[in-house]
């Protein structure tokens, strides 16, 4: 009987897969893609378990940063608050002191006024008795005396208009 090429190839075909069950082949492949399997299955569990902590850490990251907002924008409330109390303590700092200077001022002039007047008083108690000691010592007559009254007279009132006007 003749076999042809086709029988001879269908033999091989068998005797390939004989030697292949023989050494087992298909459970090491199959145990090959078993282990590939698990370790492509291991590492979207691995990827998994990183976008999840990503996830986390992205959350914090963002509660800490509203946190931070939240924290800058009370500091910068208070620092406004404290920047306008010192404004309106400066303010009022600069009223009390204008207020003192001007108690001193209008205390100064006073001071001044009375001194004036004062002096006016002194002038004219010294021209007075300038004026009675040149009539005591020229004890004159009446009529020369009321002439020297009115001319002494003039003069007092000459030196309390140039001592008013000082």
């Amino acid at each position: 009987m003749e076999f042809d090429s086709t029988f001879w190839v269908a033999i091989s075909f068998v005797i390939f897969f004989g030697v292949l069950i023989y050494f087992k082949i298909p459970k090491k492949i199959n145990e090959a893609l078993d282990t590939k399997i698990s370790e492509i299955k291991n590492e979207l569990d691995e990827s998994e378990k990183l976008r999840i902590e990503t996830k986390k850490l992205l959350e914090d990251s963002q509660s800490k940063l509203s946190s931070a907002v939240k924290e800058s924008k009370k500091i910068m409330d208070q620092a406004k608050s404290d920047s306008e109390k010192m404004v309106s303590d400066l303010e009022l700092k600069f009223e009390n002191s204008t207020k003192i200077k001007k108690e001193l001022s209008l205390s100064k002039i006073k001071q001044m006024k009375d001194e004036a007047v004062r002096e006016i008083k002194n002038t004219s108690v010294d021209v007075a008795f300038s004026a009675s000691e040149n009539l005591i010592k020229n004890s004159i007559e009446k009529s020369k005396l009321d002439n020297l009254f009115q001319k002494n007279l003039e003069d007092a009132k000459d030196a309390l208009k140039k001592a008013g006007s000082n």
